[in-house]
């Protein structure tokens, strides 16, 4: 072993041990760990940020931006609208969207699938009043397995199809990879969703912000052209239920009306009003193509071509608005900006809004195009809450988003463009369609997972261009030396899924994939079964959200730790390989 060797496995145990540790984030974790690899040479310096540069950085930076994107289009409102109930039991709801996942990335990149279905199961989890904590990661392990079923789900199966098309003639085929791939793809997805998502730490505490606010008394104007005119009040009752808004009445021509409200005719430029968190006054709002306001005013805030910012604020004793109505003091007419709704200790407003007269400590709602945003605050003197990601979905661009993302993702998966470039097409395409605002672009994207990313992909490869990796190639095959097949396929998948938890997944399958075709050749029976056991294994990473990018994408959002993955990856890569090796053995006999 050379001291370069030696030194990054050295490198590598205190990298985990930190990390598992949790005393220190595990951005800064890696950064360190990248510059005393590159002081002490075994990472060359011009090597030291490649990995920020690595297409799998990128792909993770991406993604969160598309599913910004997706979210503000009002596509995962429209997701989560037809297929799914947050009501529903947690096994249920985790089988239901694991299921979904896995057929998705057998078909399509496994990241590209996830980055689809991540924003719905976080808006899910926040309609059921629970962390998202529970769902992404059973999500995320669902995508990594339903890719293992075809030969397009992901690159470690392209690979391994591609080093037998060279070592042995021919190649995989698209479904060479089923029998094995789903069998442990079905039996992977029943654990989760029977009960391994109890393994998950339970992180409500710290992921559930703080001091979430009552919902807001608000309105919502009926357009001119809306298909509700002419239905009742009480038919749109159903859509409030399912975005967890409650009607209270009705103004028209000024006035207002309720109780009887369920039974009156819907009118253009009616106004309902309701009681809703901005989340689901937003998004009952997208469903139902309704106005924030009237028409002139709603021509105010289009004008904007930034646009618009949903903002929290409290009026103090010094505010302009102390005493007097969003009317009196011209909100609309002088600074673009419209009262969406008032919280006020519990309190139901009686009055329309923009004629109420508000009071110190009232919490209100306001829609202000999203450049002057500030000035507003300013010029109310009123103190703004803490920003809690609040967006305005762009339900007239739904259809755009589905469209655009859903013609890079089969252009990559046909081969026609390289997924980091179709991601990146999508990506600007979403910024010059106004689906997502360029003020926004960078604001989704989880920077310290870039920093973890970035840092260990030149320590990985700095491990394998040492030889570390072929020394424990080497030692692989003299500790497997004389044992039964079935021996040797479980040491193979073992020490597979460990190097995939620490090097790229794609990384793992060139080295190892060499290894068990040398393997099958020492015991002098077929390579087939050998190939198949390291395709599972390489896409198999669940132990660290280093080993594959969808356990990179959901570290930030769902507020995991390094050490969190192991609990319900370690048990989850038993049942891979106790389901594995027999099913090889019978579809790929030696």
């Amino acid at each position: 072993m050379t001291f370069d060797q030696a030194f990054l496995f050295a490198l590598f145990a205190a990298v985990f041990g930190m990390l598992i540790w949790g005393r220190y984030r595990y951005d800064i974790v890696a950064f360190s760990a990248l510059m005393v690899g590159v002081v002490a040479g075994v990472v060359p310096t011009k090597d030291a940020f490649s990995g920020f540069g690595h297409p799998a950085t990128l792909v993770v930076a991406l993604v969160l931006v598309v599913s910004a994107g997706l979210v503000r289009s009002g596509a995962v409102f429209l997701i989560t609208r037809t297929l799914v109930d947050s009501s529903r039991a947690m096994g249920l709801h985790i089988a239901m969207m694991g299921g979904i996942g896995g057929v998705l990335s057998a078909f399509m990149n496994n990241v590209a699938a996830l980055a689809l279905l991540m924003p719905v199961d976080i808006q899910t989890a926040r309609k059921a009043g629970r962390s998202p904590a529970r769902t992404l990661m059973p999500l995320s392990f669902a995508t990594i397995l339903g890719g293992m079923a075809t030969l397009i789900g992901t690159p470690p199966n392209i690979i391994i199809a591609s080093i037998r098309g060279e070592s042995l003639g021919a190649p995989y085929r698209m479904f060479d990879f089923a029998p094995v791939g789903g069998i442990a793809a079905l039996a992977g997805l029943a654990f989760v969703a029977l009960g391994g998502w109890r393994l998950i730490p339970d992180r409500s505490d710290e992921t559930t912000e703080a001091g979430e606010l009552k919902p807001y008394t608000a309105e919502l104007t009926v357009p001119s052209e809306s298909k509700l005119i002419g239905t009742r009040v009480g038919a749109l009752y159903e859509d409030a239920e399912k975005a967890d808004v409650a009607i209270l009445g009705l103004i028209r021509d000024g006035k207002r009306r309720y109780g009887a409200a369920r039974s009156i005719l819907i009118e253009a430029q009616d106004a309902l009003v309701l009681e809703a968190t901005p989340e689901a006054l937003d998004e009952f709002r997208s469903a139902l193509s309704l106005d924030f306001t009237d028409e002139r005013r709603e021509e105010l805030l289009r004008a904007d071509s930034e646009g618009q910012t949903l903002t929290e604020v409290v009026v103090t004793e010094q505010s302009r608005l102390n005493g007097r109505s969003a009317q009196s003091v011209g909100l609309a007419w002088r600074q673009r900006t419209v009262l969406l709704g008032i919280s006020r200790q519990g309190q139901q407003i009686t009055r329309h809004m923009r004629q109420e007269t508000l009071q110190p400590g009232d919490i209100l709602l306001l829609l202000t195009p999203s450049e002057t945003t500030q000035a507003v605050v300013d010029w109310l003197n009123v103190l703004p809450l803490e920003n809690r990601g609040l967006a305005v979905t762009r339900n007239t661009r739904t259809w755009a988003a589905i469209g655009i993302f859903a013609a890079a993702v089969l252009a990559a998966s046909l081969g026609f463009v390289y997924l980091p470039v179709a991601l990146g097409i999508v990506a600007m395409l979403y910024v010059l369609t106004g689906v997502l605002p360029l003020s926004e672009l960078y604001e989704h994207i989880e920077w310290p997972v870039i920093v973890l990313l970035g840092s260990m992909i030149p320590l990985g490869a700095a491990l394998e261009t040492s030889g570390g990796t072929e020394l424990i190639a080497g030692a692989l095959v003299s500790l497997t030396f004389g044992m039964p097949a079935w021996v040797v396929l479980t040491v193979l998948m073992v020490v597979t899924m460990t190097l995939s938890d620490v090097l790229n997944n794609t990384a793992t399958a060139i080295v190892a994939a060499p290894v068990g075709i040398q393997m099958a050749t020492t015991l002098n029976v077929s390579p087939d079964p050998f190939l198949m056991a390291v395709a599972v294994a390489a896409s198999a990473a669940f132990l660290t959200p280093i080993g594959h990018k969808n356990n990179t994408l959901i570290l930030g959002p769902g507020g995991y730790r390094f050490g969190d993955y192991w609990r319900m990856g370690l048990p989850l890569e038993i049942i891979v390989i106790a389901v594995s090796i027999p099913t090889i053995l019978v579809v790929w006999p030696l």
